[in-house]
This record gives structure tokens, C-alpha cells and sequence, in this order.
């Protein structure tokens, strides 16, 4: 990856620079995507009943590592302030704990991912379910990795000089993507997570309702 030193002009008609605007593209139809993943999942997420469901789903878990990625963001934050000051202890120290801390929620996902194949035998082609909440998740989870060997490897060019106060820009397109992947991921968890897992437990709860009023009345 190249890092430019910040000299050249690259500014639009906008007054944007023409990366920002070329990111800020690619976020929208980013918005698309994960908007069509999470719409699918959501129209057939009661079409296939077979199989393990929502129920399944660990909201104390996600929580934790829900909480875990969003202290990320305000990482972020703390970084990008420290190199557009000049401080670039502050954003060394930021920016790695960024990465940590994407790292700790990856080791969620992968934990929750290998717990539904060992303990309830979900894989994608398990049914509806699985092929539309491991896709979704699962994309979501490559994302996060891409953001953290992009922002390791800014990290590490500070170390050379090709990133300073000077070219701060080059931090904050990438913090403009490891927001967005921490907002979709609230999305995913409202929606999907406690939506879904507290929808699931309402449905058991009123087919054990059902099915005790025609045991009565048998």
C-alpha cells in the first residue's frame, strides 16, 4: 500500500479530496450490500424451521464483544486526534489498541461460529438459517479483519515516516471504514441478535401456550 506524503492536490469540484470521496462511494454501496444480506436473512428467517434457529444465538456473548468493538470506535477516534495533533505516541497507542480490540471480537465470532457447528450442528447448508446468518456475519467478519491489516499496516508505516501529522487523511479514510463496520454491526445486532433471539423466545413461549391448551382440552 502506498502512502502519499500529502502534497499533491487532490481535491474535487466538492472541496473533498478525491480519496474521501472515492471512500465514502464505496461505503454506500457497502450500505447496499449488507442491506441486502441483512433483508434476506430477515424475509427467510421462518421459511425453513428445521433445524436450530434464532434460539440458539448467545446474546450475553455478542454483548460482550458488541461493547468490545464499539470501545474500538472510540479508539479510533483517540487516534486520529493524536496524529492530526502531532502526537504520535497517542496515535500509536490508539491505533494498536484498535486493532486488539478488532482482534478479541473476531475471537468471538470465530468461538460463536465453531460452538453452533460442534454443539447444534449449524453450517450454512443446514438450512435457511445458517446459509443467511453465517453469510451475513460471516462478511461482516472479513470486513473487520480488512480494517485490522489495513490499520497494522499504517501503524507500522508511521514507523517509517510515510505516515505523519502531514497526511492524517490516509488515518481517517480508514476510520471512516472501521466506523461504518461497527455501525453495521449494531444493525446486525439489533436486528438479528436481540430482535430475532427474543422473537424466537416469544414464539416458544406461545407454542408451549398452545400446546398446553390442547392438552387441556384433550
Amino acid at each position: 500500500m502506498q502512502y502519499l506524503s500529502g502534497i499533491d492536490d487532490h481535491r474535487t469540484s466538492t472541496g473533498l479530496d478525491n480519496r474521501k470521496m472515492l471512500m465514502w462511494a464505496f461505503l454506500g454501496s457497502d450500505v447496499m450490500f449488507f442491506g441486502t444480506l441483512i433483508g434476506t436473512h430477515l424475509i427467510y428467517r421462518n421459511r425453513n424451521l428445521s433445524g436450530p434457529q434464532e434460539e440458539i444465538l448467545s446474546i450475553p456473548i455478542t454483548t460482550i464483544s458488541t461493547f468490545v468493538l464499539l470501545m474500538s470506535s472510540l479508539a479510533m477516534v483517540l487516534a486520529l486526534a493524536g496524529i492530526q495533533r502531532g502526537n504520535m505516541g497517542q496515535f500509536r497507542f490508539w491505533t494498536a489498541i484498535v486493532c486488539i480490540f478488532g482482534s478479541i471480537f473476531i475471537g468471538f465470532q470465530m468461538f460463536e461460529f465453531t460452538e453452533f457447528a460442534a454443539h447444534y450442528g449449524l453450517t450454512p447448508r443446514t438450512n435457511l438459517f445458517g446459509s443467511t446468518f453465517l453469510v451475513m456475519t460471516g462478511f461482516h467478519g472479513t470486513h473487520v479483519a480488512v480494517g485490522i491489516l489495513w490499520l497494522w499496516s499504517i501503524l507500522f508505516a508511521s514507523y517509517k515516516g510515510k505516515i505523519h501529522q502531514g497526511n492524517s487523511l490516509q488515518v481517517e479514510i480508514a476510520g471512516l471504514y472501521w466506523h461504518f463496520v461497527d455501525i453495521v454491526w449494531i444493525v446486525i445486532f439489533g436486528v438479528v441478535y436481540l430482535i430475532g433471539a427474543y422473537g424466537a423466545e416469544g414464539r416458544a413461549l406461545e407454542d408451549a401456550h398452545h400446546a398446553a391448551r390442547a392438552v387441556g382440552i384433550g
